[in-house]
């Protein structure tokens, strides 16, 4: 089964779990999973149109998938997902 990892920002969502287990064989289905799992994460993931948020980078090893098929990536079983919030600051 697929791992995401989750940022220390987001954890709070996730009852402060680093890694999650989620089903899926792309990218999207494992994110789909997230947030059914913890709902409170949508909000900060996708926009009001359902389309993940331009900010949120996700890495399959130490690709982005923005690089790769986007939510369509496929996923092996054994595939470790890394969700990177972009944080802007002044």
């Amino acid at each position: 089964m697929p791992i995401l990892r989750i940022p220390t920002p987001l954890r709070s969502y996730t009852n402060g779990k680093v890694e999650v287990q989620v089903e899926g064989k792309s990218v999207g289905e494992a994110m789909e999973g997230l947030v059914e799992s913890f709902p409170a994460l949508r909000p900060h993931l996708y926009n009001g149109d359902g389309k993940l948020r331009p900010f949120v980078n996700l890495f399959v090893g130490e690709h982005n998938v923005k690089d790769l098929d986007g939510l369509a990536t496929p996923l092996a079983e054994d595939a470790r997902v890394l969700l990177v919030p972009s944080i802007a600051g002044g």
